[in-house]
This record gives C-alpha cells, sequence and structure tokens, in this order.
C-alpha cells in the first residue's frame, strides 16, 4: 500500500488549487482514504473522506472547508483529487492522504501513529497574499 500526493506549491490568495494523491496497490473499494492537513501551530485536520462500497461512492468535507473545497475521484478509483478554491492564507501547511482498509474503519480515523494507518508523504502548500 503506498500513496503518492501531488500538486502542491506555491498559490495566491484567491486562486485555485488541486491536489492529486493516488493509491499504488489498492482501490477505493478496499480501503477508506482520506485528506488532511497540518497547519503550523495547530492540530493535524480531517478535511476529507473518500471510500466506495457497493458501487456507491461516498465523499465527504469537513464543514470547515465544505463551502470552498471539493473532492473527487478517477474512473479507477485509485485517486482522489481535492479542489482548493478560493484558496486562502489560512489554507498553507502541509497536505497529506491517508488510507485505512475498510474493514478495520469504524466512522473515525485513529491517531495517526497507529500501524493501520497508511500515510502519502505530505506535500506543502504555500499561499502568497
Amino acid at each position: 500500500v503506498q500513496l503518492v500526493e501531488s500538486g502542491g506549491g506555491m498559490v495566491h490568495a484567491g486562486d485555485s488549487l488541486k491536489l492529486s494523491c493516488t493509491a499504488l496497490g489498492f482501490t477505493f473499494d478496499t480501503h477508506v482514504c482520506g485528506w488532511f492537513r497540518q497547519v503550523t501551530g495547530k492540530e493535524r485536520e480531517g478535511i476529507a473522506v473518500v471510500s466506495r462500497s457497493g458501487g456507491h461512492r461516498f465523499l465527504a468535507l469537513s464543514d470547515s472547508v465544505a463551502d470552498r473545497f471539493h473532492v473527487s475521484t478517477n474512473d479507477a478509483h485509485t485517486t482522489m483529487y481535492l479542489h482548493m478554491a478560493p484558496v486562502k492564507a489560512e489554507d498553507a501547511g502541509t497536505y497529506m492522504c491517508a488510507a485505512i482498509n475498510r474493514n478495520d474503519f469504524n466512522g473515525e480515523w485513529p491517531d495517526p501513529s497507529s500501524a493501520l494507518v497508511f500515510w502519502g508523504q505530505g506535500i506543502l502548500v504555500t499561499v502568497s497574499q
């Protein structure tokens, strides 16, 4: 199981940014995936969840970003995208995607240090004014 993020970098406040997370070795049928971010001085925040069961796709966003972000997946259910628009200064930070086998997921993500959770390498988003 491996997750590869891409799409980070510097963006101007008010612009849009699209982050990608590609799952290698699994799909959203077997694993629940999520987007998290770590902003300086704050705890890691879960901002999106993606899963698929019985042919139905489930997408959810945190209330803190739901008015500006949306999440989507590719048809193969191996890549999830985080669409951010408009980006604000407070969105700057490190964005990470994570995956957990759906059999181990009870509706809440375990502690980030849990061996059940696989993490991507993380990507940095910098916002200029």
